[in-house]
């Protein structure tokens, strides 16, 4: 144990932003470093309890060894906190930065019982991982024999990446096959650089490739026998490896099917990311006039539709481009205002407690609406998006919503971004050439042990439990790898 009585010696610090003025007028990162010394005093607030719940299921799904890295941290032994944080997490980068933290909600500090504030356990990876950057201890990791054996990975998010890294790393050769010109998938095209950096991604990048991972981009994986170096035939992958990892996310948008749904100027909200991902890294093609290329916020009226973290993300963008204003709707109702020490009784200790939470998105401005459904889309005769039209709802205990009489309104807008969530895996022409089976929910069916239907095919990530957590990608891709490998060891 660090320090046993750090938790009554120092308050939690939450992690410092830049001031809203300044960040707003640029792309680079919200957040502010923080000092080692203030670090090693955060970590020295961990208990090391009896019970680490922060690395239970509810708290960490990697099950970071966290007490460990908090104790090694506070004894200034960085490079072994290094060590630890590394041996559960491949990319500590992208948590550092992404992860809503279930970890803290769980850590003990914040039960009913003590009614403290958690370990700022995020901010305290965040350090590790850079201090271990910059003191170059970050190297490629060799292994030590040589399988002879050959994976393909489809897709190179955070899942896909996991587990090429593990599988390099157990001595198979790893090719990763990604249909965007650069490689990250989400990670680089849904997350705005005010939350991550692109360059985190390129220099863990640069240690996979010396690592041996091949990585593909530009390719498109197809049903049909091509001859084209950014296509490639499901079945020549087939053919040429001795296992696929399919960690190809869950891209299919759920959509909003009402009256002028159709209209220019309605659009789904990963399109807009993207482009703006395309644009900040000089990576837009400036000749593409289509709809999708001209999406911008610039002078705009904006709505968006979806309260999560991708309506967030477009909110954060669209005040960065220069919107002339923008509302956010969610059909759920407002969750509760509780003090961070309360819990609503739906969501006991360790549980993600539900409660109303403000991003520094929200903090830099738009107007939020709750219990609100879009009903139609307006246009003119151009067929070019001038409205949207709403009514407030209500719902009963079944969880159905109805509308509520006489609150219906109408609101002029020009752009209108669909950050609703996803359905499951796009349904590519290709999968079902493959022959893997979809369950209910649209994502890739397969077994505790990451295995489809289709022998040698394995599934992981978003693409087989719907979207979800980096975190939870980072751990699918580690223990997919796991069972890859035992499986490559058996096959003769």
């Amino acid at each position: 144990m660090a320090d046993f009585r750090g938790f009554l010696k120092f308050q939690r610090v939450e992690e410092e932003k830049r001031p809203i003025a300044e960040r707003v007028a640029d792309w680079r990162d919200i957040t502010v470093s923080v000092s080692s010394q203030q670090l090693r005093e955060q970590s020295a607030r961990c208990m090391d309890c009896g019970v680490p719940f922060c690395q239970s299921s509810q708290g960490c799904p990697v099950e970071n060894l966290i007490p460990d890295w908090n104790d090694l941290i506070h004894q200034q032994r960085w490079k072994e906190a290094l060590e630890a944080l590394h041996s559960t997490n491949n990319f500590p980068e992208f948590t550092g930065k992404l992860c809503p933290a279930p970890c803290e909600s769980a850590c003990v500090l914040g039960a009913p019982t003590v009614q403290g504030d958690p370990v700022s356990i995020r901010n305290i990876e965040s350090g590790i991982i850079e201090r271990g950057f910059e003191e170059g201890w970050v190297q490629p990791v060799l292994p030590k024999i040589r399988s002879g054996k050959k994976v393909a990975v489809i897709g190179s998010g955070p899942a896909g990446l996991a587990a090429a890294q593990q599988l390099v790393r157990a001595g198979h050769s790893v090719t990763v096959f990604e249909k965007s010109a650069k490689i990250g998938g989400l990670v680089r095209y849904g997350i705005p650089d005010f939350k991550l950096e692109k360059s985190m991604i390129d220099r863990r990048l640069e240690q996979m490739v010396a690592e041996g991972v091949i990585f593909k981009t530009g390719v498109e994986v197809t049903d049909r026998e091509v001859v084209d170096e950014h296509v490639i035939d499901i079945a020549e992958i087939q053919k040429n490896f001795d296992a696929i990892c399919l960690t190809i996310g869950a891209e299919q948008p759920r959509d909003l099917p009402v009256p002028g749904r159709n209209l220019e100027g309605v659009h789904f909200a990963m399109d807009y990311l993207t482009q703006q991902n395309q644009r900040s890294s000089g990576d837009l093609d400036t000749g593409d006039t289509t709809a999708v290329q001209r999406l911008h916020a610039r002078g705009k009226r904006v709505i968006i539709i979806g309260g999560g973290d991708t309506g967030s993300d477009c909110l954060g963008t669209a005040h960065r481009q220069g919107c002339k204003e923008v509302h956010q709707f969610e059909i759920m109702p407002m969750p509760p205002k509780l003090p961070s020490n309360v819990r609503h009784e739906s969501t006991p200790w360790p549980f993600w407690p539900l409660k109303l939470r403000t991003s520094h998105a929200h903090e830099e401005g738009g107007n939020r609406r709750w219990s609100v459904a879009t009903t139609e889309f307006v246009g003119d005769e151009n067929r070019k998006l001038t409205g949207i039209k709403g009514v407030e709802v209500s719902r009963d205990a079944k969880g159905n919503f109805a509308p509520v009489a006489g609150t219906e309104f109408e609101i002029e807008v020009d752009l209108v971004l669909i950050a609703m969530g996803f359905s499951g895996v796009k349904r590519q022409t290709w999968l079902k050439k493959l022959g893997v089976a979809l369950d209910s929910r649209g994502n890739i069916q397969s077994d505790s042990q990451y295995r489809t239907n289709i022998r040698g095919v394995f599934a992981a990530g978003d693409a087989k439990r719907g979207a979800s957590l980096i975190v939870w990608a980072i751990a699918e891709g580690r223990k997919m790898a796991e069972v890859v490998d035992h499986f490559l060891k058996a096959k003769n």
